[in-house]
C-alpha cells in the first residue's frame, strides 16, 4: 500500500504491507484470546502463518473487527479435510493476487503472505503421529492391535498451524 496524498496521486515512498500486517495481527488476537500454547513456540507461529495466510488470502478489504459471517467462512476454510494447502497456493498464484491493485508487481503483502507460506512448506515440526493412534472414533473399530500413543512424526508446519488456527477461531 502506497501512501496517499490528498489528490490521490502516489506520495512515491515506501510500501507498507498493512493488508498483511492486519491478517497477522487478527490471526495472533484470535490465538492469543485463545489461550491455546505459549507465543514462543514454533506451534504457536505455525497457528499464526497458517490462520494469517487464511485471513488474508480470503480478505474481502475489510478492516473492522472479525464479525460471525467472517469467522464462520473462516471456520470453513481451516476445517479438516479441507483442501486449504491447494487453496493456498491456487490464491497465491492467481494474477490478481501476484499483480495487487496499482502495485507494480512489487507488492509487500503479497511478498509476506509467499514469505510465511514457504515457512509454512519447509519447517517440519514434532508431532504426535495420528494415524498411529487409530481409527477416528466416528469408524468402527476392527481388531487393530493397540497403538502406541506416544509415536511422533515430523510434519509440515502448516498440518500443525491449520488445526490450532481453526480451533482459536471455534474458542472466539
Amino acid at each position: 500500500m502506497r501512501p496517499e496524498r490528498q489528490d490521490g496521486t502516489s506520495g512515491g515512498g515506501l510500501l507498507v504491507p498493512m493488508a498483511w500486517m492486519y491478517a497477522e495481527y487478527t490471526a495472533d488476537e484470535l490465538l492469543r484470546t485463545g489461550d491455546l500454547m505459549e507465543p514462543s513456540t514454533l506451534e504457536y507461529r505455525a497457528g499464526r502463518d497458517a490462520l494469517a495466510l487464511t485471513i488474508f488470502l480470503s480478505d474481502d478489504g475489510a478492516a473492522d473487527a472479525l464479525p460471525a459471517a467472517r469467522l464462520d467462512e473462516l471456520r470453513l476454510l481451516t476445517a479438516y479435510g479441507t483442501a486449504w494447502r491447494g487453496w493456498v497456493c491456487e490464491r497465491l498464484d492467481a494474477p490478481e493476487v501476484s499483480a495487487g491493485p496499482g502495485s507494480g508487481g512489487a507488492d509487500p503483502d503479497l511478498a509476506l503472505a509467499r514469505a510465511a507460506w514457504r515457512w509454512l512448506e519447509e519447517t517440519e515440526l514434532l508431532a504426535a503421529d495420528l494415524d498411529a493412534i487409530g481409527p477416528p472414533p466416528w469408524e468402527p473399530v476392527g481388531d487393530e492391535p493397540d497403538a502406541d500413543e506416544s509415536a511422533q512424526v515430523w510434519t509440515p508446519a502448516w498440518q500443525l498451524g491449520l488445526p490450532l488456527g481453526h480451533l482459536a477461531i471455534h474458542l472466539h
